[in-house]
């Protein structure tokens, strides 16, 4: 792909679209810390100069694909809370599917997790004041999107369901650091089977989480 230079705001969207779609494309095939901003640069056909004048650095790129990752998923996940939450069922039990919704479309979207693992101790490390604030609001917004969401359906949540919803994106990240274990772990738990007792996969260790957290906050009868 060979760029001329963008002359109009019209072009310069086209560009910055063109760096989103292959840094998406990068993530598809490699863990965020291995996203490097000269393959970036190598794959877009750009300079790396020239691909610093739509994005200040390599975070503010991946940033903004988090934000659209987000937005994808919470479009998707109005439908799948719609199919898996029963109306008439009982705060508790209501509770348990909507983990077990959360857990499984989240594990189903590692690379969003993996962003989100990424955004506190690396993304927002190497970004402007200006890139934190435009993240940060466009963050508070999908935010209060989730929350009415699952208020939705758990409206029993009342005050709460923000800080669920920013504990389960919290989760999700911190969480999917440690799946799949690396090379050496996973021959370790081979060797002697008694060390991987509370080794558990993605999907699992986040419906314990999410209904652990659920049922916590949940007013008592």
């Amino acid at each position: 792909m060979t760029f001329q230079r963008a002359r109009s705001e019209e072009q310069r969207a086209i560009r910055r679209r063109a760096i989103l779609d292959t840094a998406a494309a990068m993530l598809a095939e490699m863990p965020v810390a291995e996203v490097s901003l000269n393959e970036l640069s190598r794959r877009v056909g750009l300079a790396k100069s020239n691909v610093l004048r739509y994005f200040e650095s390599r975070e503010a790129v991946l940033l903004e694909l988090l934000d659209d990752f987000l937005g994808s998923w919470l479009e998707a996940l109005a439908d799948e809370l719609a199919a898996g939450v029963e109306a008439d069922a009982a705060p508790e039990v209501r509770a348990r599917q909507l983990a077990e919704v959360l857990s499984r479309s989240l594990a189903n979207r590692v690379t969003l997790c993996d962003l989100f693992g990424a955004q506190g101790g690396v993304l927002e490390r190497n970004v402007s004041v200006e890139v934190v604030k435009r993240h940060k609001r466009a963050s508070l917004a999908r935010l209060a999107t989730m929350s009415e969401l699952l208020r939705r359906h758990v409206p029993e949540l009342g005050d709460d369901t923000q800080v669920f919803c920013l504990m389960c994106l919290a989760s999700a990240g911190a969480l999917s650091t440690y799946v799949p274990p690396p090379p050496g772990v996973l021959a370790a738990y081979a060797e002697e089977p008694d060390l991987g007792v509370l080794h558990m996969g993605l999907r699992d260790a986040l419906r314990l989480s999410f209904t652990s957290s659920l049922l916590g906050v949940l007013p008592r009868a």
